[in-house]
């Protein structure tokens, strides 16, 4: 970042030319997306139906913590004008080490639209009765047409169509609850931090591992860059306070986005394990998205379960859309390669095809991915609190003591819980 831009003062912005702080929110809500994908939806049904009202702690806390590292993405896109994997891709010189960080990324992102392709899948399969394969082929195929709107139609008219399928996901899976609400003094009982077995830990780490996803991470910077453009290098003395404004303003309307999407996310999140915890407990098979299912048209009638299915649509074909947007931005920003989006969008498609393909169980694959995912939390959080924490990089939007401690703490928090995922799933425990 520019000295001059990093040093300049502010210069107030005039009510005519100020853009409307409305029109500024959206890149934050398609964010927010990654926050309620089908590995979000497995996670929180599964706990919420074993352990009833006991993890409530863990998918606030997750939510507070997905507020502060998705404002950080946001940041750094906004006052550097580049994506995290541009700022990595400029700062690892090394190429080796370049096309590893790659290599793990891709991984993670690769991981994640597994899960969304399979979860549209099986959405496709409980309302239409689709066999999974073909589900799978729609879910791209539908995908492929959204990111076909962001490509020619530029970033807005895409933000429009995942901030629809966010209404019809929050729709879908919180209805249940004016159905069979939840007891309120339960819900206060479980805000208190604790673990009941080694398996609530494994279902508090899958919930923050499908909470705070690497992809997520990459993603929020991109889309910033790409709706609010570059900063002004190397500009005259007004131009630079006319910057400098312009980018208190965008940070300011970014802390609003953040906040609405992370509200929505975490509503729907807390909703879908409230619904579980007041009407699935105890009930066998609700560990897969076909048992809950099942077990809502049971228990609560064929509109909920209904209901669910529509919203685990809309999740599986908003979430893919943005992981391939992400996973586009990774290997852009890490190997200075573009290609189209809809060409990799149909190569990171095949995987998901072949597992639906060979039959292999997709409660199953939904559980690895979040496995694969852990391993990538490190990869993003660690730089991402540590460029936002330079002013070299930031300059005078650098973080502030007490952020940098507070993302510090969330990092060591998640990676230590995403360290336990991984040790009692491959342990056995």
């Amino acid at each position: 970042m520019p000295k001059n831009l990093a040093l300049a003062e502010a210069a107030p912005i005039s009510r005519a030319t100020a853009p409307r702080s409305l029109w500024l929110l959206g890149p934050a809500l398609v964010a927010g997306v990654a926050y309620l994908d089908p590995g979000n939806v497995a996670s929180n049904m599964t706990a919420g139906a074993q352990y009833g009202y006991l993890l409530v702690w863990v998918v606030v806390a997750g939510n507070i913590m997905a507020w502060l590292i998705q404002y950080l993405s946001a940041k750094l896109g906004v006052v550097t004008g580049q994506s995290l994997p541009e700022v990595l891709g400029t700062r690892l010189k090394n190429p080796w080490a370049r096309r590893a960080y790659w290599l793990q990324a891709e991984l993670v992102a690769m991981a994640t639209d597994l899960a969304e392709v399979i979860g549209g899948a099986v959405a496709l399969y409980l309302l239409f009765d689709i066999p999974l394969l073909l589900g799978g082929i729609i879910t791209g195929a539908v995908s492929m047409i959204l990111l076909a709107v962001q490509s020619r139609r530029g970033p807005r008219p895409f933000e429009f169509v995942i901030i629809a399928l966010m209404v019809i996901i929050t729709v879908g899976f919180i209805a249940g609850l004016f159905v069979a609400p939840p007891d309120a003094s339960s819900i206060v009982g479980g805000l208190m931090p604790r673990f009941e077995d080694t398996g609530s830990v494994l279902l508090a780490a899958s919930i923050l591992g499908a909470t705070i996803m690497p992809h997520a991470i990459y993603a929020h910077s991109s889309l910033t860059r790409d709706r609010f453009g570059s900063t002004t290098a190397d500009a005259p003395a007004e131009a630079v306070r006319t910057e400098t404004s312009r980018i208190r303003l965008l940070l300011t309307a970014t802390r609003w986005d953040v906040s609405i999407a992370m509200v929505i996310a975490g509503t729907v999140n807390l909703g879908i394990l409230l619904l579980a915890a007041a009407n699935l407990a105890g009930v066998e098979g609700t560990d897969s998205l076909e048992g809950a299912h099942t077990a809502l048209a049971a228990g609560l009638g064929p509109v909920v379960a209904t209901f669910f299915a529509v919203g685990l649509l809309a999740s599986g074909l908003a979430s893919t859309s943005v992981g391939a947007y992400a996973g586009a931005e990774i290997m852009h920003g890490l190997l200075h390669v573009r290609i189209p989006l809809l060409a990799r969008r149909l190569v990171t498609l095949i995987p998901a095809l072949v597992i639906l393909g060979i039959g292999f169980d997709p409660t199953l694959a939904l559980v690895l991915s979040q496995v694969v995912l852990s391993f990538g939390i490190p990869f993003a959080l660690i730089p991402l609190i540590a460029l936002t924490a330079q002013r070299r990089t930031l300059g005078i939007w650098a973080n502030r003591a007490w952020t940098t401690a507070a993302g510090i703490i969330a990092s060591v928090l998640l990676i230590a819980l995403n360290g336990a995922l991984l040790w009692l799933v491959l342990t056995g425990a």
